[in-house]
């Protein structure tokens, strides 16, 4: 093989050997095998001992087909977040809020590379033409990027972590997310095929929580999830994943959420899932949910439980449905409202489990049933009517057991 020009001169740091290793790879086309690494070192002018090839192979290997430095941040269990802000300015959450890491980029420029392989791995572009890209990778990760100018100074890099399993509500009443004996309330709220939405801003932990509760649903149901990015990982035996795709560079192929609910009421759900109510799909939603379609249920960004009606309201009059018959729909489609935050010290929790009711003038409201206390729930006014609900489908369900 013969050798590309100008690698045969010996460099002095490690930063400029590998990149010597890395045009030498890129030239000739070659995997960086600890052989190839030793061959391209070797054509620079640099005999290196096992140990010190085989360590450049595995920071080349990290770069070119990993996750480069970052790897043993995606790798640790406890984070569900990392963010690159800077090439020396890379931030985890493992729970507890944003920390500051030691670990680093060589430069800016090495942060733009790692960003534009990820999003080829999504089978995205991302260059000056589209300076950002929103994609998810062939492992879940979610990954959002943006290039300078755009961003200022720097691309930044978001990924967001999906977990392979998802936290029992056993775990999360470990952690704090939900209060002892809270979970007896929320798996009473699965059983009783209520409609809820988890409700909170971004990070608070949604996703996590709406997972859990999906795992309590019966094995001999048949949950249709229809998400933007396939996120939810239900420990369940009988899931349908639906994932929304982008247009192609032809502008043709474009799979919205609003799609997937319409395909998902002809797949004979039990449970409808809408991992994130954000657009028109929220008209089908409510009418699926006035059909027969009990126990659907999904999340909404929100800042507190008592702006969710108002958020489905701003959704569906900008999907051509009016105020009043948006606030009929929900009235009687939507039963409970469960709205996580995140404390001063980052921990996510229940905040708020909330009701809903019409006001005189016919508009759905929310009404507190039940706030967050760190050793148990605090009943509010609207615990009666949610102790009606929980008690409607038991006796229900009595019912029905001595009819057969």
């Amino acid at each position: 093989m013969s050798t590309p020009p100008g690698l045969r001169r010996p460099r002095s740091s490690t930063g400029t050997l590998l990149d010597g290793v890395r045009q030498w790879l890129a030239e000739s086309g070659a995997e960086p095998t600890p052989a190839r690494v030793a061959q391209a070192l070797r054509e620079q002018g640099r005999v290196l001992g096992d140990a010190e090839v085989l360590g450049a192979a595995r920071q080349l290997r990290s770069e070119l087909i990993g996750s480069g430095p970052l790897e043993p941040l995606l790798a640790d269990p406890r984070v569900t977040d990392v963010l690159v802000s800077g090439s020396d300015r890379v931030w985890v959450d493992r729970g507890g809020g944003l920390e500051l890491t030691g670990v680093s980029f060589p430069d800016a420029a090495a942060v733009r590379r790692l960003a534009q392989r990820l999003a080829a791995v999504a089978g995205r572009r991302l260059d000056d033409a589209r300076p950002w890209v929103d994609a998810r990778l062939p492992d879940g990760t979610r990954l959002h990027a943006v290039l300078p100018p755009v961003a200022v100074g720097c691309t930044c890099l978001s990924l967001r972590v999906v977990r392979p399993r998802a936290f029992t509500l056993d775990e999360l009443v470990a952690a704090g997310t939900v209060p002892p004996g809270g979970d007896r309330v929320l798996r009473a709220l699965v059983r009783a095929r209520l409609s809820f939405l988890v409700s909170g801003g971004t990070g608070s932990g949604k996703t996590t929580l709406l997972s859990a509760l999906l795992g309590l649903v019966g094995p001999g149901e048949r949950i249709v999830l229809a998400e933007d990015s396939a996120e939810l990982r239900p420990d369940h035996p009988h899931v349908i994943r639906l994932e929304t795709r982008p247009a192609n560079q032809e502008g043709a192929g474009l799979v919205t959420l609003e799609d997937l609910v319409r395909q998902a009421l002809r797949m004979r759900p039990d449970r409808l899932v809408v991992g994130e109510v954000r657009g028109p799909e929220v008209v089908h939603l409510l009418a699926a949910l006035n059909t027969g379609h009990e126990g659907g249920c999904g999340t909404v960004h929100a800042n507190a439980a008592a702006d969710v009606p108002a958020r489905l309201e701003a959704l569906g009059t900008a999907a051509g449905l009016d105020r009043a018959a948006l606030h009929s729909q929900l009235a009687a489609a939507l039963s409970v409202v469960l709205h996580l935050v995140r404390d001063p010290a980052g921990r996510r929790r229940i905040d708020e489990v909330h009701v809903l009711e019409r006001d005189p003038s016919g508009l759905v409201r929310t009404v507190p049933a039940l706030r967050w206390r760190a050793d148990a729930f605090v009943q509010e006014r609207g615990w009666e009517r949610l102790g009606e609900l929980l008690r409607s489908h038991h006796e229900n369900e009595e019912r029905d057991g001595r009819d057969g």
